[in-house]
């Protein structure tokens, strides 16, 4: 509990980045427009509360948790499960302020629309009412809470997923972009050769993934739905990039290219991989650990002596629960970096304008307005206002999106952890199982559609 309620003084700075009254006080605010300072310190709650759900997986926080009333009543493994619990209080919290948020700005089309001081400010009052739903979390009586709360998770974590690939293929497209401007302008030898290199990296990375998927991951005589997942999705990714380079495809959409599709293919890969790591089957789903021993028990069997090393089986009954495994590490890695992204990009992108159902990209401040490089010593500076005739970004989706993050956080966190499942497979489930899997398909239909998209409807503006 002290570290939820250590949120408050640890963002107690933020509110002197904001333009309003919260900024009074502040002399130092950053050269940045109103509409990228805002997104920003969204992010950096979000972000917060991230490391304050880490927390409450930590060694020893388990005993602290314990002491919270009725929080482990009728809880056989208390010890293990309870961390897993606050996280899920945590991340509902978290959930419910943006979704509120979400609501309250709807259709907000200005900064001068009374809304927008309250998304652009007043600070204190909302890390206040983050804290105030977190440890009010806490006291809700167990019941249905997480079972409910699984399935929205599941849901949301979905859809996250979906808004992950949207954010990779715009930041391929603006990557592929400015490297062809550049080979244009001059040098095109060693620009292209590094675009060559990064998209053979990406497709060497993902080649390596398939070979250790077969290895690790399959048996000759079971793990079906192993040997199916990587086969198809190998194929489709080998489809798509076929797709990407034809002259069909090049001729209406002349963005396209192999380096967007190499990007996909490896993140494919990675939700392949993040699928089969929920699988039920031990015998199917090694741990890293079990990946290791095999890898390094042939090398030490000298050359001179012929031997037969039995396979590492895994342990059976319950294993200790943890987080820190390798697929969620590299969950946590792209999250950040696509809310980062998602925070940080210019709306007047196109890419990026449609998925925040931008109003008013064309509204952008010369650099140079209100910047505050005219301030003089010992004055207030200010973030710029930016969106005085219009939004550069739609507040409602934007808090949407970050409710959607909120639960794919708690989702990874807990290892997709599910309330009704045996102890020995807590973290491992075939409805998870399904919904990683399904998101990969998904996600490949909607890179195809971008590709096919300008043939099949050639009267519309796909740019």
């Amino acid at each position: 509990m002290g570290a939820v309620l250590g949120v408050c003084s640890v963002a107690s700075w933020i509110p002197c980045l904001c333009s309003g009254a919260s900024c009074l006080l502040c002399r130092c605010c950053p050269n940045s427009k109103n509409s990228t300072v805002t997104r920003l310190i969204y992010a950096f709650l979000l972000l917060l509360s991230t490391l304050v759900a880490c927390i409450m997986l930590a060694p020893g926080m388990e005993m602290q948790l314990k002491k919270v009333p009725g929080f482990c009543d009728k809880l056989v493994h208390c010890e293990e499960l309870v961390g897993y619990r606050a996280v899920y209080r945590v991340s509902f919290a978290m959930a419910v302020f943006f979704f509120l948020f979400s609501l309250i700005m709807i259709q907000v089309k200005s900064s001068k629309d009374p809304r927008a001081s309250v998304h652009n400010g007043f600070w204190f009052f909302k890390i206040a009412a983050i804290v105030g739903i977190m440890v009010g979390a806490f006291y809700i009586p167990e019941g249905p809470f997480t079972t409910a709360l699984f399935a929205i998770g599941t849901c949301g974590a979905f859809c996250f997923i979906l808004i992950q690939l949207v954010l990779l293929v715009d930041f391929a497209h603006s990557w592929n972009e400015s490297w062809v401007e550049r080979m244009e302008e001059g040098n095109s030898k060693c620009w292209y050769a590094a675009l060559l290199t990064c998209t053979g990296l990406f497709y060497t990375l993902s080649f390596i993934a398939v070979v250790l998927f077969y290895v690790f991951y399959t048996k000759p005589d079971a793990c079906t739905e192993n040997k199916f997942f990587i086969s198809f999705n190998m194929l489709v990714c080998i489809a798509v990039s076929i797709t990407s380079v034809l002259p069909k495809v090049q001729e209406h959409q002349p963005r396209s290219g192999l380096l967007q599709s190499s990007i996909i293919t490896l993140y494919t890969m990675y939700l392949t991989w993040s699928a089969m790591s929920n699988e039920p089957e031990r015998i199917c789903n090694p741990s890293l650990l079990n990946i290791i021993s095999q890898i390094a028990a042939p090398t030490s069997i000298p050359a001179n002596v012929t031997a037969i090393v039995p396979p590492v089986v895994p342990t059976p009954g319950p294993q200790k629960l943890q987080w820190w495994d390798a697929q969620s590490i590299v969950g946590l890695t792209v999250f950040v970096l696509c809310l980062l992204y998602s925070s940080i990009r210019s709306s007047n992108n196109s890419q990026v304008s449609k998925l925040t159902l931008s109003t008013s990209d064309s509204v952008i401040l010369d650099d140079t307005t209100g910047t505050g490089s005219d301030v003089e010593d010992g004055e207030i500076r200010r973030v710029p206002d930016n969106e005085k005739d219009g939004v550069q970004y739609s507040y409602a989706f934007f808090h949407f999106m970050l409710f959607l993050a909120s639960l794919y956080i708690m989702m990874t966190l807990t290892n997709w952890y599910s309330p009704d499942a045996e102890f020995k497979t807590l973290t491992s489930k075939w409805p998870a199982v399904w919904v990683k899997i399904s998101s990969s398909w998904v996600c490949l239909l909607l890179y195809l559609w971008t590709l096919m998209a300008p043939l099949v409807l050639p009267n519309r503006d796909f740019n």
